[in-house]
């Protein structure tokens, strides 16, 4: 059990990659505060917004076992291969289901249908932009580069 423990405390991808994520979901945090004029923990679990901590998160993984293993590795593809599917869903799949979320918010809108209790208005920024994909995954190869060196 204690190797199990020190091998998770010293594994080096996991932490840059926590890192990365807590990193961009501060700083996504401290931006709504600010517009919100309220901290709320709840920020911590919130989907899309500047940075996104998708992409900080497994660019930081990615970078990490390339630093690690080598970026001719076999960890390296598997884990570049993983990143570019999640970044890809953060980019295109939830930004198509925000698109979406926003034609149901205006549908429920216009019939007037705001009093009915069971429709909740949907969160309509789910997806990120290419500006907080970048700035994420710039993030996240500085946590696994801090971590590697």
């Amino acid at each position: 059990m204690n190797n199990f423990i020190i091998s998770v405390f010293s594994n080096q991808t996991l932490f840059a990659s926590v890192l990365a994520w807590f990193i961009a979901q501060t700083i996504k945090a401290i931006f709504l505060t600010i517009k919100q004029k309220k901290f709320n923990f709840n920020l911590y679990a919130l989907p899309g917004g500047f940075p996104s901590s998708h992409s900080a998160t497994v660019s930081a993984m990615a970078c990490s076992m390339g630093l690690i293993y080598g970026f001719d590795s076999g960890f390296f593809a598997l884990a570049i291969v993983f990143a570019f599917f999640i970044i890809y869903d953060a980019r295109v799949i939830r930004g198509a289901a925000g698109k979406q979320a926003q034609s149901l918010n205006k549908i429920i809108e216009s019939l007037n249908l705001e009093e009915t209790k069971d429709l909740a208005k949907l969160k309509e920024v789910l997806g990120h932009s290419i500006f907080e994909i970048s700035i994420g995954a710039l993030i996240g190869i500085a946590c696994a580069m801090f971590f590697y060196y």
